[in-house]
């Protein structure tokens, strides 16, 4: 049997283990931080130049790619073409249903100027270009309004997520329409989006991952 000075000796050594791991253990950053952390992210240029060696080498990427009649770029919009940084610095990075609704309809999310730019390359060099939404058909006279005045024209097709979709997570509804395109023909060259849930999954040819540390949607 363990004496009691062991017995203490066990002890102490049992206590001094458990503050050296939680002294090593990862600490979470303070909420207020992480929010001041993203905003001067946004607001100092970081985002641009991230984003413009993003989109330099997607252009690299597709420069040489051959280009059919059917040769499709498939496109997210929010926080891909579409900036909502204003109305999520409003809502202190938090989704608030109504509000959010109220911004979509007013059409007035500013484009994303980096991605605009290769946009512009992938149709100049003959690709069709398809936005997959996760916005709601409700949604989707807005979107198209919105995308249209800030400069996303000719484009092929605005697909948004209809109610027999809404049990799907964001990575099987995009998955499920690029194999249904597919089946229609076309052959998606790209995919362009700032989730990983945006581009993962079949037929996605490409994969440029904008950058957005505002939010993750799985």
């Amino acid at each position: 049997m363990m004496s009691s000075k062991n017995r203490v000796i066990a002890v102490l050594f049992f206590l001094s283990a458990i503050f050296i791991f939680q002294s090593c253990a990862t600490v979470p950053t303070n909420l207020s931080l992480a929010k001041e952390e993203v905003i001067n992210y946004y607001e100092s240029g970081k985002y641009e130049k991230e984003l413009d060696k993003v989109v330099n080498k997607a252009i690299d990427e597709f420069r040489d790619i051959p280009v059919t009649d059917s040769s499709a770029v498939v496109f997210d919009i929010d926080e891909t073409t579409l900036s909502n940084y204003e109305i999520n610095k409003k809502l202190d990075f938090g989704y608030v249903p109504g509000l959010w609704d109220k911004w979509i309809e007013e059409a007035k999310a500013p484009a994303i100027t980096g991605v605009k730019r290769l946009y512009d390359f992938l149709y100049e060099k003959g690709f069709k270009l398809i936005f997959i939404t996760g916005r709601k058909e409700y949604q989707y006279n807005s979107t198209f309004k919105n995308l249209v005045n800030d400069g996303y024209k000719d484009f092929d097709t605005l697909i948004v997520r209809n109610s027999d979709e809404n049990n799907l997570t964001a990575k099987e509804y995009k998955s499920k329409i690029r194999v249904e395109l597919t089946q229609k023909g076309y052959k998606i060259a790209g995919d362009v989006g700032d989730q990983h849930s945006d581009l993962d999954g079949p037929d996605h040819g490409i994969q440029v991952k904008i950058p957005n540390y505002m939010y993750i949607i799985k």
